[in-house]
């Protein structure tokens, strides 16, 4: 785990360029039992401990059928990671990796996204299995996992012709 301002031996870091706000708007706040990084798991399980999607207004009739799905995908930015790494040690063995090709918290849109276990909805709570982040995550989305729905149909001859 990287720890606040380390740079392992090979990693590189850059000047981040200016921001161009996207839009991103929270949706809600992620609850869960882990204060620390160092204390959080590196990846969640679908037996770990309970944890809370606290959905804020307007969005909470968005929960409305979510407990029809097993397994949901969530979507969460990882407020403290660092974003200025392109190449990285994740073993602190002196090999390096770009952060495209890692798991790691550590890239320049620090979004995260696990897919969880549907435990229940109490009011404005989605409560899951399998999250590993941070108690007081800001949450971006919430989808079902996209392995409960059939894949599309082959393109057939003619769907992409224009008139």
């Amino acid at each position: 785990m990287v720890r606040e301002g380390e740079i392992r031996p090979g990693e590189v870091a850059i000047e981040m360029p200016p921001a161009r706000d996207a839009g991103l708007i929270f949706i809600g706040r992620i609850r869960t039992p882990w204060t620390s990084r160092l204390m959080t798991p590196r990846q969640g399980r679908h037996d770990g401990p309970v944890c809370r999607l606290e959905i804020f207004e307007p969005w909470v009739r968005a929960i409305k059928g979510v407990d029809f799905y097993g397994n949901l995908e969530v979507l969460y930015w990882l407020h403290q990671s660092r974003r200025d790494l392109v190449l990285q040690s994740p073993k602190s063995n002196g090999k390096t990796r770009g952060a495209f090709s890692l798991r790691s918290p550590v890239r320049p849109n620090p979004i995260a996204t696990s897919i969880v276990k549907l435990v229940g909805v109490e009011g404005n709570v989605i409560l899951v299995r399998g999250l590993d982040c941070l108690d007081g995550t800001p949450l971006l989305d919430v989808k079902p996992d996209r392995c409960e729905f059939t894949p599309l149909a082959p393109p057939q001859p003619g769907d992409f012709e224009t008139e």
